[in-house]
């Protein structure tokens, strides 16, 4: 296993879900589709996307195959919060084992610069910790 950052690339599997996110077993099941869709939403200001921003808090399936996903924004004046939910509900749709999202967004707790990965750091020019 090697250590990228606050997430595990292993050898074997592949990419491992962050440890800052919390998510449950249903959810873990699709652990690679996840964290491939939210690489693929980006943060139009920031020009980085929702997962190494560390945008993510929570990740939960349900047994209706209900995806519900908890995050928040870098700011509450983003100008992208209007849209994105949308376009990251419109993305985990199209995972396999997932009829059905939502997003809710929270401000509590505040997102902070630590929750950037070491590769969003990197990306962004920061220094990567």
């Amino acid at each position: 296993m090697v250590l990228l950052g606050k997430y595990h690339y292993n050898l074997v599997v592949g990419w491992k879900m962050r440890d800052d996110i919390k998510i449950n077993d249903r959810a873990l099941a699709l652990e690679s589709q996840l964290i491939a869709t939210l690489e693929s939403i980006y943060d139009p200001e920031i020009e980085l996307d929702i997962y190494n921003l560390g945008l993510i808090y929570e990740i939960d399936l349900d047994e209706n195959s209900f995806c519900k996903v908890v995050m928040t924004f870098t700011d509450a004046g983003c100008a992208c919060s209007e849209t994105l939910p949308g376009d990251l509900i419109d993305a985990l749709k199209k995972i396999d084992g997932i009829e059905n999202a939502g997003v809710e967004v929270v401000w509590s707790p505040a997102w902070k610069m630590t929750r950037i990965s070491r590769l969003g750091r990197i990306t962004l020019g920061i220094s990567p910790k």
